[in-house]
C-alpha cells in the first residue's frame, strides 16, 4: 500500500528545492574531490611524517561524514512533514 494515498497533497507544503540543491552539492563535493586524483597524488607537504596523499584522503573521512550529516539535516528541513501511517504498532503486535 502506498503512503502517497494517505497524504493530502493540498495541505502539505512543497519541498524547498533550494535546500535540496544545497544538499546535493554537499554530497557531490567529496566525490569530486576524491575522484580528482591528480590534485592530491603527491608526497609533499607531509604531516607528521605521512605523505599528502595519505593524510588528504584521511581528512576527507571526517569532512565527508560532516557533509553527509549536514545534507541529511537539510533534506529533513526541506521536505514537508508527512506523518508515518500504517507502520508497526506495538499494541497490535503487527
Amino acid at each position: 500500500m502506498s503512503t502517497d494515498t494517505d497524504v493530502d497533497h493540498d495541505t502539505v507544503p512543497p519541498a524547498n528545492k533550494g535546500l535540496l540543491a544545497i544538499a546535493g552539492v554537499l554530497l557531490a563535493i567529496p566525490l569530486i574531490a576524491l575522484l580528482w586524483v591528480s590534485s592530491y597524488a603527491k608526497k609533499d607537504p607531509q604531516l607528521w611524517g605521512f605523505p599528502f596523499f595519505i593524510w588528504y584522503q584521511f581528512l576527507w573521512v571526517f569532512l565527508c561524514s560532516a557533509m553527509t550529516y549536514t545534507a541529511y539535516r537539510l533534506v529533513l528541513k526541506a521536505r514537508p512533514h508527512r506523518p508515518m501511517t500504517g507502520g508497526y504498532r506495538e499494541e497490535d503486535g503487527r
